[in-house]
């Protein structure tokens, strides 16, 4: 996957505080009912695109609904900038979630359709591996038109809830959809591999982020405009992390990311000595 960081691709990880949830003092907490529906003092409105971006991919987010809650979250902000964006609050897909997804599961269950003109985005294991984006849209990229329609499908959580979110929807998306992640690495614990100034949460493992950004970098991979729409959608997800961050207090690196950044500084100022 939401909302700070910065799904989880669409995946987001608290560390157990909900820190995110403070509440800004009651005096400030008139609503902007102009556009980004944000509390007054951390309006989003200026920061918005004049008018929703089109995109040639339809991206459909299914929501948890734990993280209506959340002041962090990246989605409503993100459905504001993006026309062609669905959500759905709930812990699954299924038939009968979107239209558009079950004429997909029916055409490929009663025509046997060729390459899915689906992806959803989570990060593959060693029991359900997971293409890289860039890789799969160059194996589909046999014509012009062959990323025209495409769906994105993203689950926004914590990274807990994404993988249950994920796993009740396979039996569905399995048969229309491939399973495609952004490069990340498990090994190393936390910060989005992109950018860490994104981050307010702390995230399981290297590579997570909010879902706006990963719907961000995704789209860069998939639009013809791709790298305007990316950067777009980022100088809004910074300028909502800048707000959010003076109500916060500073993440302090899990312990086990300290001990590796020491352990590698150790390790870089041994290597120039030896030189």
């Amino acid at each position: 996957m939401e909302e700070s960081e910065l799904p989880n691709f669409e995946l987001e990880e608290t560390s157990g505080n909900d820190n995110d949830d403070r509440r800004i003092p009651s005096e400030k907490r008139e609503i902007c009912l102009n556009g980004c529906d944000r509390p007054a003092n951390v309006c989003l409105c200026n920061e918005l695109p004049s008018e929703p971006i089109s995109t040639s991919t339809q991206i459909f987010i299914l929501h948890h609904p734990h993280e209506l809650r959340h002041r962090l979250a990246t989605v409503p902000i993100l459905c504001k900038c993006l026309r062609n964006c669905q959500t759905l609050v709930g812990r699954r897909l299924r038939k009968g979630s979107f239209p558009l997804l079950d004429s997909l599961h029916n055409a490929s269950i009663n025509y046997h359709s060729g390459p899915h003109r689906a992806i959803f985005l989570f990060p593959g294991t060693d029991s359900s591996p997971a293409i890289e984006l860039n890789q799969w849209v160059s194996s589909s990229s046999s014509s012009e038109d062959s990323l025209s329609d495409l769906v994105l499908i993203v689950f926004d959580g914590t990274w807990k809830h994404a993988k249950e979110m994920m796993a009740a929807s396979l039996p569905f998306l399995s048969k229309f959809a491939s399973k495609v992640c952004l490069d990340h690495d498990v090994s190393v614990e936390g910060e989005t591999i992109f950018d860490s100034d994104l981050i307010l949460r702390k995230e399981p493992f290297r590579g997570c982020m909010s879902t706006m950004e990963a719907v961000a970098r995704s789209l860069r991979v998939l639009e013809p405009n791709g790298v305007e729409i990316e950067q777009r959608l980022i100088s809004v997800l910074r300028a909502m992390v800048r707000f959010q961050a003076s109500y916060l207090k500073p993440l302090k690196p899990r312990p086990k990311l300290s001990k590796k950044r020491k352990e590698d500084e150790k390790k870089n100022s041994t290597l120039q000595l030896g030189l």
